[in-house]
């Protein structure tokens, strides 16, 4: 199956692999509720991602609720594992479904399924959630905006606009921002290093710019070889960044 999040029909869509759709959450109204129910009977508020985890759970961006929601793709139930519906910045240390987010815009999974990411957009955050323990930390951001320096410590650093996150197989937490036009990397020691920046701002380096910049990128994916894919979205165009080489390719788009 694969699935597409309507970020404005306020639905997720399942396709099987005869071409089939049907509605797997979401009536299609804003709102917030359904919880503990029937997936397809709850509404959302413009969600910007998911996530499905080895173990057959949909985890969904619910951008405008602050929240993330979870779908078990074996009983169609949902439930909310993260933000109480406001908007804000607190519960560090505590259980994510009392934190506050202020625009939960893209998550992810890292590959050992233990810890879900998610770009606190209004924030300027990345936070983490331990799906074991459901306690919640910040990984990187400061709340002020402005570009970290390399090998600060990234949750004393500040950040431009967090937009999407993503985990590799090594413990890398890749950032990207979408007015900041960069490419950051939490490593496993929490320091943070800027890998692609704009060629005329004060981070940029000929190892770290790229022909055009990044143009507003809006999303970013690791594959199974753990390079990076960019939706570069306003150059119209689809990225590939290597972190074994430090080179980036467009893999589509003019």
């Amino acid at each position: 199956n694969w699935y597409v999040c309507e970020h404005k029909g306020e639905r997720i869509v399942r396709i099987d692999s005869a071409g089939n759709a049907s509605v797997l959450a979401g009536t299609g109204q804003t709102g917030y509720s359904g919880d503990g129910g029937k997936a397809t009977q709850a509404t959302m508020f413009d969600p910007h991602g998911i996530v499905i985890t080895a173990g057959q759970q949909m985890y969904v961006a619910d951008t405008r609720n602050h929240t993330v929601r979870k779908i078990d793709l074996k009983t169609g139930l949902i439930s909310t594992v993260a933000g109480t519906g406001k908007a804000g910045y607190l519960g560090d240390g505590g259980p994510a479904v009392k934190a506050e987010f202020d625009g939960t815009f893209a998550i992810d999974v890292d590959p050992t399924g233990r810890n879900l990411y998610i770009a606190d957009l209004g924030s300027r955050r990345v936070r983490k959630i331990d799906l074991k323990s459901g306690v919640t930390t910040t990984i990187a951001g400061n709340g002020e905006k402005g570009v970290p320096q390399d090998g600060a410590d990234a949750s004393a650093s500040p950040l431009a606009d967090p937009r999407a996150v993503a985990a590799d197989s090594k413990g890398n937490v890749y950032i990207l921002e979408r007015g900041g036009n960069a490419l950051r990397v939490v490593d496993r020691k929490g320091k943070i290093r800027t890998l692609i920046a704009p060629a005329k701002s004060a981070s940029g380096s000929a190892a770290m710019t790229v022909v055009p910049d990044l143009n507003g990128p809006k999303h970013l994916c690791v594959d199974r070889s753990d390079n990076v894919i960019i939706a570069d979205a306003e150059n119209n165009l689809v990225r590939k960044y290597d972190p074994k080489t430090g080179r980036t390719v467009t893999i589509a788009g003019t």
